[in-house]
């Protein structure tokens, strides 16, 4: 049985709540925020969230990247560049110039979350 949609009003603060607890030099794929938040298949979801949030809500965001290690946003944008700013900085290395090594900086949280979904 398909379950019911999940509106954002309800998701975004229980993803924002798993965002807040990626701690500083460790990095988590959108799939895995998803599954911590209890919206497992839900990646795209966390995307928007995070977009969603603005400034206001002091959210880790550039602690979140894609399934292959990479940040997500266009390598041309100044997010990009902010958001490996923020990652070197916190002490997370990039391999072969734009992928980050789950193995050692993925944040495990009781092991249990996919970093694929």
């Amino acid at each position: 049985m398909p379950s019911r949609p999940i509106p954002a009003a309800e998701a975004y603060p229980l993803i924002w709540r798993v965002v807040r607890s990626v701690p500083k030099g460790r990095v988590a794929s959108y799939a895995q925020i998803a599954y911590e938040a209890g919206l497992p298949g839900r990646a795209r979801m966390v995307g928007r969230a995070l977009s969603d949030a603005g400034a206001g809500a002091r959210l880790p965001w550039h602690r979140i990247i894609n399934a292959q290690g990479r940040i997500a946003i266009p390598k041309s944008s100044t997010a990009y560049v902010e958001q490996k700013t923020r990652l070197i900085a916190e002490g997370v290395m990039f391999e072969a110039g734009d992928r980050i090594s789950f193995a050692r900086y993925g944040w495990k949280r009781g092991g249990r979350a996919p970093v694929l979904d």
